[in-house]
């Protein structure tokens, strides 16, 4: 059963067709046709940026063109609006910070239990609490007829905050008047 390979490649050499007198141009040529396929054209997209680019300094340039349509500037507020301005009505975070300082001042002031003894004390607090109330009304005042600024509300801000200092001052030294012995026991 065993062929040898040489006899049976002799037997097939006989029987095989000849080739075509130009097969091995047709063999090249499909070759190089393959190897050197044509590059598939690329859509271009310069005039896609070019109009991208067009657009962006158009845009650029309507926001920035300087207009003559900036109205007067009002150097002083009407009458109906003097009295509005206050510093809560400024800004949300000052009206924050206003309500703050007043509601702790208000809640200070309920806790202080008033005696004989410490009326003196009480009393001298409360002028000077009564002059920074009136002042805090005056650099409202001002805040209306100057109109806002930095100044005036800083220094509407630190009355706010020295009559709360003032509190806790007089809080502490009610408390200290009230317990003299536990004072001298610290003290030792």
């Amino acid at each position: 059963m065993s062929k040898d390979i040489r006899e049976i490649l002799k037997s097939n050499v006989e029987n095989t067709d000849r080739l075509s007198t130009n097969h091995r141009q047709h063999f090249q040529q499909k070759l190089m046709d393959e190897l050197h396929e044509k590059p598939s054209v690329k859509k271009s997209y310069q005039w896609l940026y070019v109009a991208a680019s067009i657009v962006l300094l158009v845009s650029l340039g309507i926001q920035f063109y300087p207009t003559n349509t900036v109205g007067p500037i009002i150097t002083e507020l009407p009458k109906e609006t003097q009295n509005k301005i206050s510093l809560g009505a400024i800004s949300p975070e000052l009206k924050t910070v206003e309500d703050y300082y007043v509601n702790t001042i208000n809640y200070e002031l309920s806790q202080l239990e008033l005696t004989d003894d410490n009326k003196e004390l009480f009393n001298g607090y409360l002028t000077k609490i009564g002059e920074l109330t009136k002042e805090y009304k005056s650099l409202t005042q001002e805040l209306n007829i100057k109109g806002i600024n930095d100044d005036t509300i800083n220094a509407l801000i630190g009355n706010l905050q020295l009559r709360l200092q003032l509190l806790k001052r007089m809080q502490k030294q009610l408390q200290e008047f009230k317990n003299p012995t536990q004072n001298d026991i610290q003290t030792i």
